[in-house]
């Protein structure tokens, strides 16, 4: 008999059908001669309800089926006369696929997050994390959806990389040579002539410097793949190994970015309601209960657009107000999570994409904006800001804080170096990219988004190493 989806087994109302449902067993208990077992295979949130006689099984059958047990089960499709489900299986034959034994990880009830990351190759079994990684893809078909109906190409930008896009040097190195027998020159550093690539190579932190370039040839890209960062960074927040977005559009300024950027998350968090109904009600029930209110709200809100300068003024009014912060928040410094939370959560009550940050802890290829006589800069909608800025466009979320991050990029060969000169950077593996701007530059902007921190808003999970199958961060790179 062929196999029918328990998704598409509880929506079926052809009641006395014969049916086989293959899946793992949640729990099983029994009465008065009676067993019920609840049947799971992932299709779902919802388990199958089996009902069948001790009389009509061996004892050696209804012995193996335990919690965890892999079972193909045939039976007739009836009306449950229990609340909360429709239909359930009659059954007449069992056929254990897979025993499993009482050393089966899941075997206790409320469990911790943190027991369930050490067997996460389990944990996608339980129901929290399945109603996550079902969304998970539903998040990924989203992308795909939203870039290709609005004329985008996907562009597959290398994981293997000789330049640093941000500068940061954060990166895992990439080498086939012997570490015990490294050879060096007289001044100590490496000689990789003889390593596979010939020169230094790491794992990418971005795909957005080789997504420039498919802009200036296709119009609009995107990227959608993962990334590395070899910062020691244990918190909540942070990963080793995690996907990125990233949009590269030629002709776009930044009012039509913060547009772009506004409207692809809202499509995102429409399509979770619309298509992940039943693993958000299960999530808003038992990991968030303003869940749902809370994605609905985003759809209803227009974000605020605020730049940089005033966002300081409402902070420093609040300090003295009373509000206490962590970190100092005068002009200048990076804003702290802490800060764009307060600004999103308690002052606005809404998203925020906030714009146009100094220069100083900003990217090389951000777009400058315009300079004022004592040094200042004119930027988003007038604003003045008492230093050099930059036109950024980085959206904030509500209990996530930072989920974007975007910019308008300098076109200009002359500015850009300029900039680059500034720094003291080191261009010698980044040519190509100069390029751009002496062959038929043109404006172009685009923006960043951590796939992990959408699935975290979405889900309303609260740590990023639970929205991911499997985690890697500083000293775990099991599974």
């Amino acid at each position: 008999m062929k196999r029918t989806k328990i998704i598409d087994a509880l929506k079926r109302t052809d009641f006395g059908a014969e049916i086989n449902v293959k899946g793992w067993v949640r729990s099983k208990r029994g009465s008065k001669g009676i067993f019920f077992i609840a049947l799971n295979d992932g299709s779902t949130i919802k388990n199958v309800q089996v009902v069948g006689d001790d009389a009509d099984f061996s004892e050696e059958t209804l012995r193996r089926i335990t919690t965890g047990a892999c079972l193909s089960v045939e039976g007739t499709l009836v009306e449950s006369p229990a609340a909360g489900q429709a239909s359930e299986i009659r059954a007449t034959a069992i056929e254990i696929l897979g025993d499993c034994d009482n050393t089966y990880p899941l075997q206790k009830k409320g469990a911790s997050w943190e027991y369930l990351r050490t067997v996460a190759h389990l944990r996608p079994r339980t129901n929290t994390f399945g109603a996550v990684f079902r969304i998970r893809h539903n998040m990924a078909m989203a992308i795909h959806s939203y870039f290709h109906e609005h004329g985008y190409f996907y562009f597959h930008t290398p994981l293997i990389t000789a330049s640093d896009c941000e500068g940061a040097g954060n990166m895992f190195q990439v080498t086939t040579k012997n570490l015990y027998d490294l050879k060096k020159d007289e001044q100590g550093k490496i000689i990789y002539s003889d390593d596979f690539f010939g020169e230094q190579t790491s794992l990418t932190v971005s795909g957005q410097l080789e997504g420039e370039l498919g802009a200036t040839a296709l119009g609009a890209i995107y990227t959608f793949g993962p990334t590395f960062r070899a910062e020691n960074s244990n918190t909540p927040r942070h990963l080793a190994e995690f996907w990125m977005i990233e949009p590269e559009i030629a002709f776009m300024d930044q009012e039509e970015l913060m547009d772009l950027e506004e409207d692809f998350i809202k499509y995102c968090v429409r399509w979770a309601l619309d298509n992940c109904r039943d693993d958000l009600e299960f999530l808003n029930k038992m990991v968030d209960k303003g869940l749902i209110e809370r994605l609905e709200s985003v759809l209803k809100e227009e974000f605020v657009r605020l730049p940089y300068t005033e966002g300081i003024r409402i902070l420093q009014e609040a300090i003295k107000g009373g509000r206490k912060f962590e970190f100092p928040c005068q002009w200048g410094d990076d804003l702290a999570s802490e800060h764009e939370r307060y600004l999103v959560e308690e002052h606005f009550r809404k998203p925020v994409i906030m714009t146009d940050y100094p220069r100083s802890f900003k990217s090389f290829y951000m777009k400058q904006n315009p300079e004022t006589a004592d040094g200042g800069s004119v930027g988003y909608k007038g604003a003045v800001a008492p230093g050099p800025t930059m036109q950024g466009t980085d959206v904030l979320f509500p209990s996530i804080g930072e989920i974007i991050g975007g910019s308008v990029r300098e076109e200009s060969y002359e500015k850009l170096m300029t900039e680059i000169n500034r720094r003291e950077m080191d261009m010698t593996h980044l040519w190509w990219y100069l390029d751009t701007r002496k062959y038929g530059s043109c404006p172009h902007a685009g923006f960043g988004l951590g796939f992990e921190r959408l699935i975290l808003f979405v889900t309303g999970m609260q740590n990023i190493r639970d929205v991911i199958p499997f985690p890697r961060t500083p000293k775990n790179a099991e599974f």
